[in-house]
């Protein structure tokens, strides 16, 4: 009936009962009904105006890297496929040039470790030759080819290895790597779960000199968790895992000379208890820069050090009353000056340094967030990068000069924009979506931003949606009566009537820096809600204090008091909404995942009066249970600040329980560990209050895998219908 035509249409017009609006289920949601189709690992290339794509065979797995010319989008080679090569009959998961790109590096069988991490088969393919190469007899980790294309160091087993290209030979750089005690070149769990990174090395523009981060965790405690499995006993996985306030890895650098076969270690200076959380080498062969964080995280030295001599020196220092934000943003011009991002002023801004450390000019200015930087054009003098400029709910790319002129906004629809330039920097595709839009991925001119081409839209995918009639997201400004003006959205049952009362069920994370009023396409929450307003909720979301791309201030404001501002502008916005003539005051609710469990947690216990239910998956129930590096940056230690942690964790208010309560955790989490759970558990027994709760065996923060997702969220479907 979807395509009956127009005459037609209205000849039976007055026969005709109206056409039933489709419902959305949970199994089309978890079925992947409403995926959008999107552009797989497009990695531009450098030394020629390409780019790459991993194209998979979902049907059979096969992989194919292919090459795609950035001015016509039409692709000009098969590089590799896996079904050519017996040794890559699983596919292929991931792959890395060499920097002469004649080489690839093939990832096969990987092994997922923990978020970003994974160990692999690792095959070097000649591009000329189309010939495999093993490059190491058991799975490894992080492999990369030095900048003449003729070694590829890799991890192993906590120790560093390099394998000559031309002998197949490889040679350990070192030898006291050991599980649970001492990795060399590859992060431990908390560098990689808060600082991001994985690879932990580096080899110089010279491809002589390798430098490498020491990781000696022997005196870290112990974090274990029992994988039930289908085995007869459980088995139990222990890795180290530094709370707040107990002891971190001793972190030291190290530059490896590759040619005299020799390890350095380097005296960065007068530093205890601090953070390695980058290193990178400079245009100057023999100059490494490392960043150096005190572990309060309010003071980073960019500090440069001379290769050959081992000589440390600080350039530049930056410092904060809160926190130093980490950033992958450095980057070094051909004359050693460098582009560095900072809040200083208020606000992320780009700023441009001579090469010893004093500031040239601020690049960019403004009551607004620079969100991503893009990269230097250093014919054109051009700086490419994400902003919102357009709004703090938008995104949208820009160019301008080295000297902060010349500024001209690339993307000219409102929503968000993110983009992916071509090596010379001529052209940009651009992965566009917004509420109303899903989606799409088009080719633009990076001068004037002027569209050349589409490549790929979900067109498809909007003409499908118009069966459902789906609600739309309405974007607002929450104003508590406390005064301040929260960025919000509003989803309202398509048959919305003013003159009713209607449930509120409200979303929200509130993380810090985090955003989740942002104005881009739906996610599968996102149709979760659609799906809950279509059975005769409202669904709300807003952005209180501590969430980003507001300043600096807005951000920071919780610093030593997490759940505090953030719990309190949660209460006042639902008191706000629960005095809209359409709302029901007295059914509300709240959800939250992660940092919103821990918050849905809060509001529940802390907004007994709002609040009627709440649901908390995977939250942290005591701030004492989570990591050093995340938890000190906003909090300090638990030894300085003790009220901080106790007085905004969950599992100290449980006695305040009123409404309905469903706590979920996955006992294999291994970020926020179940024990946040079991303990916040033990609380409400021993205060008698009745709660619901689910555990998931076996699976991690995401709590995903097979059917999972579907039981959870029906589970939680089932809870709001019965408590709101």
């Amino acid at each position: 009936m979807k395509y009956i035509k127009r005459s037609l249409f209205l000849l039976i017009l007055t026969v005709m009962p109206a056409v039933a609006q489709q419902k959305i289920t949970l199994e089309q949601i978890w079925g992947g009904a409403f995926r959008t189709q999107a552009m797989d690992d497009l990695q531009a290339m450098k030394n020629t105006n390409q780019y790459t794509v991993l194209n998979v065979n979902r049907g059979n797995g096969a992989g194919t890297v292919d090459l795609y010319d950035f001015a016509t989008l039409n692709k000009v080679n098969t590089l590799i496929s896996s079904r050519d090569f017996n040794e890559l009959e699983n596919g292929i998961d991931n792959y890395v040039f060499s920097p002469d790109e004649k080489k690839i590096l093939l990832a096969t069988n990987s092994e997922q470790i923990f978020r970003h991490s994974f160990t692999a088969d690792y095959y070097i393919y000649d591009i000329a030759s189309k010939s495999l190469t093993k490059l190491a007899e058991g799975k490894i980790q992080e492999p990369s080819f030095s900048a003449d294309n003729s070694k590829v160091a890799y991890s192993f087993e906590n120790n560093l290895y390099v394998f000559d290209t031309a002998s197949k030979k490889a040679v350990q750089v070192t030898k006291d790597g050991k599980k649970n005690a001492v990795i060399n070149g590859i992060t431990d769990w908390v560098y990689e779960e808060e600082f991001s990174f994985v690879k932990a090395y580096e080899w110089n523009s010279a491809g002589d000199k390798i430098a490498f981060i020491r990781f000696d965790e022997t005196d870290v405690p112990e974090f274990s968790m029992d994988l039930y499995n289908q085995g007869l006993y459980p088995a139990s996985y222990t890795f180290k895992y530094p709370k707040a306030g107990e002891k971190n890895a001793i972190v030291s650098l190290h530059i490896y000379d590759a040619k005299a076969g020799t390890t350095k270690k380097i005296n960065l200076g007068n530093y205890s208890d601090f953070y390695i959380p980058r290193i990178k080498w400079t245009n100057e062969a023999q100059t490494l820069s490392a960043q150096v964080l005190n572990r309060h995280q309010n003071n980073l030295d960019l500090v440069f050090v001379d290769a050959n001599s081992g000589t440390a020196k600080v350039v530049l220092n930056e410092k904060d009353k809160a926190y130093v934000d980490i950033t992958d943003n450095l980057t070094f011009l051909n004359d050693n000056s460098f582009i560095w991002t900072s809040e200083k002023d208020g606000y992320n801004h780009i700023y441009h340094y001579a090469k010893n450390g004093k500031l040239v000019s601020q690049v960019t200015k403004g009551p607004w967030e620079m969100t991503s930087y893009y990269g230097f054009d250093s014919k054109t003098g051009n700086i490419f990068y994400q902003s919102t400029e357009n709004g703090s709910i938008n995104r949208d790319v820009y160019r301008i000069s080295l000297n902060g002129k010349n500024k001209v906004r690339l993307t000219p629809n409102e929503g968000t924009n993110v983009a992916t330039f071509s090596p010379n920097y001529e052209y940009f595709i651009n992965t566009y979506s917004s509420s109303m839009n899903p989606t799409s991925y088009t080719l633009h001119n990076a001068k004037d931003g002027k569209k050349v081409k589409d490549i790929k839209n979900n067109d498809d995918l909007k003409n499908r949606l118009t069966a459902f009639d789906l609600p739309v997201k309405e974007f607002m400004v929450v104003k508590t009566e406390k005064g301040q003006e929260l960025n919000a959205w509003m989803i309202k049952p398509k048959d919305f009537d003013p003159n009713k009362k209607y449930p509120v069920f409200m979303y929200q994370y509130s993380g810090p820096g985090s955003q989740q009023v942002n104005n881009d396409w739906n996610n599968s929450d996102d149709y979760w809600f659609m799906m809950l307003a279509q059975q005769g909720y409202i669904v709300a979301c807003v952005d209180g204090r501590g969430t980003g791309y507001k300043g600096a201030d807005f951000k920071k404001v919780t610093y030593k008091e997490l759940g505090k501002f953030e719990v309190e502008d949660q209460i006042d916005a639902a008191k706000t909404i629960g005095k809209y003539s359409y709302v029901d005051a007295s059914r509300i609710g709240i959800f939250g995942w992660s940092y919103g469990g821990f918050m849905s947690s809060n509001c529940i216990l802390k907004g007994n009066d709002v609040f009627k239910m709440a649901i908390a998956v995977a939250p942290v129930t005591n701030w004492r249970f989570y990591d050093s590096v995340y938890t000190e940056r906003y909090m300090q230690t638990p030894q300085e600040n003790a009220s901080g942690y106790d007085d905004n964790s969950p599992i100290n208010h449980v006695s305040k329980l009123k409404g309905s309560y469903l706590l979920i955790h996955g006992t294999a989490d291994d970020n926020v560990h179940v024990q946040n759970t079991m303990r916040m558990v033990e609380a409400l027994v021993q205060a008698n209050k009745q709660f619901d709760w689910a555990i998931y065996p076996d699976r991690n923060h995401g709590i995903y895998g097979g059917k999972t997702r579907l039981q959870l969220y029906t589970k939680m479907t089932n809870f709001i219908k019965e408590k709101l």
